[in-house]
């Protein structure tokens, strides 16, 4: 009985000894932490790793934290980056325009003390001081400058949240607006706008192309015109050339019949008489065939000329 009884407490002992080992040693992952108190009064902040406390005298000091949307109670303390994402929420512009927001804030805790003791309810804090500047800066801007200034809007968020939040131990590294969504009537204008903006850029380039056409045509009839003088002179030149060799060689010829009617008649008679006479009886016969007068006056030399043409022709017949 007696060893059962020893048995017992020393089971008991043993398992004391291990509760009091766990409580003792706290382990603590990398990127966390926990505020210790001892008998309610700040003592150390664990760092990663192996740290050894007072069971039943050091605590974890309880904070709140953001979950899954829903505020819990926790006595870790992430010391990653985090983001809140909030919910929409409705602004006024300057122009009295109403819209919603919602945005994303990425921070990170980087001084656990002033995170636990400095506010009491750090999410909550930081959705409402967000949700107060952004309604402060949308106020100071129109709503075309909203719509495409998000940059700004993220900068100046930031830099006011950051200096708001530094009592806080907390490092708002970055602001990102999600959706910017106007009123109905708004967003029906702004179609109306854009479509214009399409039709009118649509016309000019039509107007564009047009133009563009016209150029390219006038530029074709310009090269067809020059192509038509260049064919145009070429055939020009073409008869030129070609009425100069006929006429050359008519002269050719007739330097040939005057050299025959030379060497025929001799020197007793003037060849060039006889090719003028020759003309002078063509003339006549053309006269002569005419529906008008046929009455003809030649000049006296004119005779002489007929002279000489009778006498080479007789002469021609002797031969």
């Amino acid at each position: 009985m007696e060893l059962s009884i020893g048995a017992i407490v020393l089971i008991v002992i043993v398992v004391l000894a291990i509760v009091l080992v766990k409580k003792t040693l706290v382990i603590i992952p990398q990127s966390e932490t926990k505020i210790i108190e001892r008998l309610g009064r700040y003592y150390a902040t664990l760092k990663p790793g192996i740290n050894i406390i007072i069971p039943f005298i050091d605590r974890a000091k309880d904070i709140v934290a953001l979950k899954n949307g829903r505020y819990t109670y926790t006595n870790t303390i992430d010391l990653r980056e985090q983001v809140y994402d909030f919910d929409r929420q409705n602004v006024i512009t300057k122009d009295n325009i109403q819209m919603q927001i919602n945005a994303l804030l990425y921070f990170q805790i980087v001084d656990p003390f002033k995170a636990v003791y400095e506010i009491n309810n750090l999410p909550n804090a930081i959705e409402k001081l967000t949700q107060t500047t952004l309604r402060n800066i949308i106020g100071e801007m129109e709503l075309d400058q909203t719509l495409t200034s998000r940059d700004t809007i993220n900068t100046k968020l930031r830099g006011v949240l950051d200096d708001a939040t530094n009592k806080w131990g907390i490092k708002v590294n970055r602001v990102e607006l999600q959706d910017i969504t106007p009123p109905a009537s708004v967003l029906q204008a702004m179609e109306k706008q854009m479509q214009a903006e399409r039709d009118k850029r649509a016309t000019i380039l039509t107007s564009e192309g047009e133009k563009q056409s016209q150029i390219l045509q006038s530029e074709g009839e310009k090269a067809a015109k020059i192509n038509r003088a260049e064919a145009e002179k070429q055939q020009a030149i073409l008869i030129a050339e070609g009425e100069a060799t006929a006429r050359i060689r008519k002269a050719e010829a007739e330097a040939q019949a005057i050299e025959k009617i030379t060497a025929a008649v001799g020197k007793s008679t003037n060849p060039a008489n006889y090719l003028l006479a020759q003309n002078y009886i063509k003339m006549l016969q053309e006269v002569a065939s005419g529906d008008k007068s046929k009455t003809v006056f030649l000049p006296y030399e004119a005779s002489g000329l007929m002279g000489s043409l009778g006498g080479i022709k007789e002469l021609f017949k002797a031969q």
